[in-house]
């Protein structure tokens, strides 16, 4: 019974802090430039080279048994902070997207829908991608399947979010840095 009790806390606890995020991230107004800086910030060679499948299998080839899931475990887990942060910017970029959308301007309000469904699905590619890099963690001696395309639709967000920055600036809601 007390157990049932403290999973119901921890489960209340969980959707008290998602409420605060989804909150509090509605009322800041979004800066365009931190989250180009956000994007180019990823070195998207270096985590294809992670999940490479050719790599794995030279490794697996080339090292001992004990030596080969021990770096896998630590390919694994760059990868999985690499596309952890992939996820973070794909959040900032359904921000710009949305702010983009209420422009009175038509090209920048279609650009910002765009923005916004390439977002939400870079999002949903890197959480899946998120849940086989664990599974290497946790497993490292199962071959490994090739992840999801989340890199090329990085990239396609990469250009629709640079095309936007290169936009006049009459979006509600931006604030461009000033660096």
């Amino acid at each position: 019974m007390i157990t049932t009790w403290i999973v119901v806390a921890v489960a209340f606890f969980a959707l008290g802090i998602l409420a605060y995020v989804a909150l509090r991230g509605r009322t800041r107004p979004v800066d365009l430039e931190s989250a180009v800086q956000a994007f180019r910030s990823l070195d998207l060679e270096a985590f294809r080279n992670l999940v490479d499948l050719d790599e794995e299998a030279f490794l697996r080839h080339h090292l001992p048994p004990k030596k080969f899931r021990e770096t896998k475990r630590k390919r694994a887990w760059a990868a999985l902070l690499y596309a952890w942060e992939a996820g973070g910017a794909a959040t900032a970029l359904a921000r710009v997207g949305q702010a983009a959308q209420r422009s009175s301007d038509p090209q920048i309000a279609a650009s910002g829908v765009q923005l916004s469904e390439n977002a939400f699905r870079l999002r949903l590619q890197t959480i899946q991608a998120c849940l086989r890099l664990l599974t290497e963690i946790l497993l490292p001696d199962v071959e490994s399947r090739s992840l999801p395309p989340w890199v090329d639709q990085y990239e396609r967000a990469t250009e629709i979010l640079l095309r936007l920055g290169r936009l006049p600036s009459g979006v509600p809601g931006f604030v461009r840095s000033r660096s």
